[in-house]
Order: structure tokens, then C-alpha cells, then sequence
């Protein structure tokens, strides 16, 4: 990738982080992984899998380039990174334990048993979960306040955002050391003030696709015809401001308290007819087979590999851009 921001490239470790252990090497876990390696963190990735190292490997090459492009080391890692199947070795010194195991209750509790046992009692302990909350977890620890989700939008090594979500007893001290510690990293940690199935960028994610997946299977679009509308009007408006700050520049010089008055009416009123479709046999057939036709002839590494190029031209643009905030 020939795109780049204009970052440092030297990323030393963030202070007082220095060992990262990573849970898991799939696709999130080798993704942190790279970052974390990229920032000077010494890493150990846990996963039991006997082909684990090979993958993990073959995945840090993958996103190289997406690292040097954000002008982040990308290769050279050496002795910074190991590999230990026994989850309880893995983490005995680890500074910051990040989890990224399957999305299953009973297997996360499990994990983070063994975690807190084996862990150094000082150590930062977060989920990378993107569904269970972290009360529910944490209810088989004796020190519950010590974890907190800690939730990438995928890949992390290239989307900015983490929501930290804290638990019903997660401590106001370790919610702040999430943040600064994901701020070092250079990412954009947004704190929920409360727990709620999905968080907040799955659902609206889940909400914009919900209704995308209604217009195809209704035939007023195609999936490709609906992707080019999303990219081509709402996608660019809301990477440089979100619901809230559009609906208030369509306002006018009233802003937003002038939308909700004269047009929020006739926009709830439309919220009824929204479609409430399902993934049954015919919708699942159809939206396979628009897949197909629209991109699925192309690889997905290839796909992967424009979008995330596309992404880091994108963000170095606002980068430059004016402030918006």
C-alpha cells in the first residue's frame, strides 16, 4: 500500500504496558496482536489450536502492509513475540490480557477463571467480546471490578474505535486504565455509561443491515445497487459527522431542535413500515446469490486488502481535513 498517515513511525511501548497477552488467534487476536507488537509491546498469543503459530504468522503477514502503511513497524518482530498453548503460563506476567475466545459464556467464564488465578494481580484484564456483557462474565470472579470489555471494531490494528464497557462491578480505575491504555495505541475509546446487548456500533450496524437485507429481498435494490447507495451518500456524510450532528446541520440555523420539529414527525411515522425481514431459505438463497454476482468472484483477501486501503486513504484525508469536532 502505497497510502499512508502522517504518524511517527516509532511507537514505543505505552508506559507501564509493556507484556501483552492475547487470548485466542483468530482473526481479532492476531489483528491486536500486530498492533500490539507494532507499539512495542513484548506479546504472548495463547490458543490451543497445535496449529496456532503457523496461522497467527501467516496472519500478522497479511496485515503487514496495513501496518506500514499507517506507518507502524509491520516486521521484525523477533523474540517480542511467542507463542503458549497453556493458557495459565501465558499469562503469569502479562501487564494487559486481552481475550478474544469464542462468543460463548460458559467458555469466556472459564477463561477469565483461569485468568485471574494465573495473572499478576495488577494486570489490566479485558474482552474483546462483542455481545456478552461483562457483569455476566465476571460473576465467577472473586475481583469482578478487575474486568471490562474492551470491544475493537474489526480489524482492530486499522479501525480506531474500542467501546469499553464496564460491568455492573468494574472499577472506575480500571475503566480509565482501558482507555488510556487503548489511547497509547492510538485508537478512540468510547466508555458506555451502561450495558446493553451488542453495544452501540454492532446495533447500528445490525439496524442499518436489518433494513438493507428488507430492500433486496423486497426487489428495490440489488446488493450491489444498495451498497453503492450507502457509499455514495450516508457512508461518506457519517465519516465526517454522525446521526446526531447531520440531522442538526439539516436543521438549519435552528439545528437539530428545527429537524425534530418539522421533519422527526414524518420520520417516525415511517419507523412502523420498516421491514422485519428473516434469513429464511429464500432470503438466504437470494442474498448468496447477489453476492456472488456482485463481488464473490473476487477473493476475499482481495477485497480485504482494497478495503482496508481505501480505509487508511480515507482516514488520512480527514486527518488532514478541518476539525469537525
Amino acid at each position: 500500500m502505497s497510502d499512508t498517515l502522517s504518524t511517527p513511525t516509532v511507537h514505543p511501548a505505552p508506559t507501564g504496558r509493556r507484556r501483552a497477552a492475547v487470548i485466542g488467534g483468530g482473526v481479532i487476536g492476531i489483528s491486536w496482536a500486530g498492533l500490539f507488537l507494532a507499539h512495542g509491546l513484548d506479546v504472548v498469543v495463547s490458543d490451543p489450536r497445535p496449529d496456532a503459530e503457523d496461522l497467527v504468522r501467516a496472519g500478522l503477514d497479511a496485515i503487514a502492509p496495513s501496518l506500514a502503511a499507517l506507518r507502524l513497524p509491520a516486521t521484525g518482530f523477533g523474540e517480542r513475540l511467542r507463542f503458549e498453548p497453556d493458557l495459565a503460563t501465558a499469562v503469569a506476567d502479562a501487564d494487559i490480557v486481552q481475550e478474544n475466545g469464542p462468543e460463548r459464556l460458559d467458555v469466556k467464564q472459564q477463561i477469565w477463571r483461569t485468568v485471574e488465578q494465573a495473572a499478576p494481580a495488577d494486570a489490566l484484564l479485558a474482552t474483546s467480546t462483542s455481545s456478552i456483557p461483562a457483569s455476566a462474565i465476571a460473576e465467577v470472579l472473586d475481583r469482578p471490578e478487575r474486568l471490562v470489555v474492551g470491544h475493537p471494531f474489526n480489524p482492530p490494528h486499522l479501525v480506531p474505535l474500542v467501546e469499553i464497557v464496564p460491568g455492573e462491578h468494574t472499577s472506575a480505575r480500571t475503566v480509565e486504565r482501558a482507555r488510556a491504555f487503548y489511547a497509547s495505541l492510538g485508537k478512540k475509546p468510547q466508555v458506555l455509561h451502561k450495558e446493553v446487548p451488542g453495544f452501540v456500533a454492532n446495533r447500528l450496524q445490525s439496524a442499518l443491515f436489518r433494513e438493507a437485507v428488507h430492500l433486496v429481498a423486497e426487489g428495490v435494490v440489488t446488493e450491489a445497487e444498495l451498497d453503492a447507495v450507502v457509499t455514495d451518500s450516508i457512508g461518506l456524510r457519517w465519516a465526517v459527522a454522525g446521526p446526531f450532528r447531520t440531522f442538526h446541520l439539516g436543521g438549519g440555523p435552528d439545528g437539530l431542535p428545527h429537524f425534530l420539529a418539522h421533519l422527526g414527525t414524518a420520520m417516525e411515522a415511517g419507523w412502523p413500515g420498516l421491514g422485519r425481514p428473516t434469513f429464511d431459505e429464500a432470503t438466504v438463497a437470494l442474498l448468496t446469490r447477489q453476492a456472488q454476482d456482485a463481488f464473490g468472484t473476487t477473493p476475499v483477501a482481495e477485497l480485504a486488502e482494497r478495503r482496508d486501503r481505501a480505509q487508511i486513504t480515507l482516514m488520512a484525508a480527514l486527518r488532514d481535513a478541518p476539525d469537525t469536532a
